[in-house]
C-alpha cells in the first residue's frame, strides 16, 4: 500500500493531476503502511496474499481476486500477511464522485486485472489516445464492481471500542458477554444494545465474523485447517468448515487452492 509515484501527483490544480494511474508491485516479505492518506482514490488488490486494511471505523480484509476501495483523502494504513503480489489504481479526485464515499471491498473481474496490469507498464506515462480507451475500460470497471462483505466495523462508545480492539487482537478469546461487559465497565444490557446500533451486528456476530477474518489471515499463512480451527476456538473442525463455506463459499481448503492458483500469475 506504498503510495504512488511522486512526480505525477506533485500537479498543483486537478486538471493536471492524471486520470488514473495503476501500480503493480510485489513484496517477498510482509508489508506495512502506517496511517496516511492521499487527494487520489485508490483502488487496492491482490494477486497473492492477504491485505488488511484500517481506518478509525473499521478493518476490512482484501484476499485474493478482491479489491478495497479507498476514497479520496481516507486516511487509512495496511499491511499484508507473509508475501504478496499486488496493484493498485489511484484515480483523479473528480472522477470519484461516483464512487463509494467510504471503504469497501470488491470483487474484481479478470478484464480488470489484466487491463490494470497492462496499465502498470506505462509506469505513469501520459494517456495518450492509444492508452486513454484503456483507461476508460478500467474505470468502467470499477463502477460495477460487486461489494463483497469483507469488513469489520468498529463501534464508536470508548468502552465498546476497548472491547472490539481486544477481540480484533485475540478473537480466539472466548470470554462472554458478561465477563465482557465487567471488563470494560459497561451495563450488559448496554453493551449488547450499542454493539448492534454502532456495527450493525450482535456482538456473538461481530465476534465470528472477526474470526473467519482472521482466518482467512491464517490460511493465506498456510496454517493447516486443523489449527487454525482450534487455534480460533471453535468448537469443532467441521464446525468451522461449516461456518467458512456458508459466509465465502468455498472451505478452507478451496480458498487456499484458488489463492495460489491466482498467486501462480506473473507480475511483469
Amino acid at each position: 500500500m506504498a503510495g504512488p509515484p511522486e512526480s505525477p501527483f506533485d500537479a498543483d490544480t486537478e486538471e493536471e493531476r492524471p486520470l488514473l494511474i495503476a501500480v503493480a508491485h510485489g513484496e517477498p516479505d510482509s508489508l506495512v503502511a502506517e496511517s496516511h492518506s492521499h487527494a487520489y482514490g485508490q483502488l487496492a488488490g491482490a494477486w497473492r496474499g492477504l491485505l488488511t486494511l484500517g481506518t478509525e471505523t473499521g478493518q476490512w480484509v482484501v484476499p485474493a481476486v478482491h479489491a478495497v476501495w479507498i476514497p479520496p483523502h481516507q486516511v487509512h494504513s495496511g499491511r499484508s500477511h507473509g508475501p504478496f503480489d499486488g496493484w493498485c489504481v489511484y484515480i483523479r479526485p473528480s472522477i470519484c464522485r461516483d464512487l463509494p464515499d467510504r471503504p469497501v471491498t470488491m470483487r474484481t473481474s479478470g478484464l480488470l486485472r489484466e487491463a490494470v496490469l497492462r496499465m502498470a507498464q506505462w509506469k505513469g506515462q501520459p494517456l495518450d489516445d492509444i492508452r486513454l480507451p484503456l483507461a476508460q475500460v478500467i474505470l468502467n470497471e470499477i463502477r460495477t464492481l460487486p461489494a463483497e462483505s469483507l469488513g469489520l466495523p468498529m463501534p464508536r462508545d470508548p468502552r465498546l471500542l476497548r472491547i472490539a480492539n481486544a477481540l480484533a487482537e485475540h478473537p480466539e478469546d472466548d470470554r462472554d458477554l458478561h465477563a465482557w461487559a465487567s471488563w470494560a465497565g459497561v451495563a450488559t444490557r448496554t453493551l449488547s444494545r450499542r454493539f448492534v446500533s454502532e456495527t450493525g451486528f450482535t456482538f456473538t456476530a461481530w465476534r465470528q465474523r472477526a474470526r473467519l477474518l482472521r482466518s482467512l489471515e491464517m490460511l493465506t499463512e498456510n496454517t493447516p485447517v486443523t489449527s487454525v480451527a482450534l487455534d480460533l476456538g471453535y468448537d469443532s473442525i467441521s464446525a468451522f468448515i461449516a461456518l467458512f463455506r456458508r459466509t465465502f463459499g468455498v472451505t478452507p481448503g478451496e480458498y487456499v487452492r484458488n489463492a495460489t492458483r491466482v498467486g501462480n500469475k506473473q507480475l511483469f
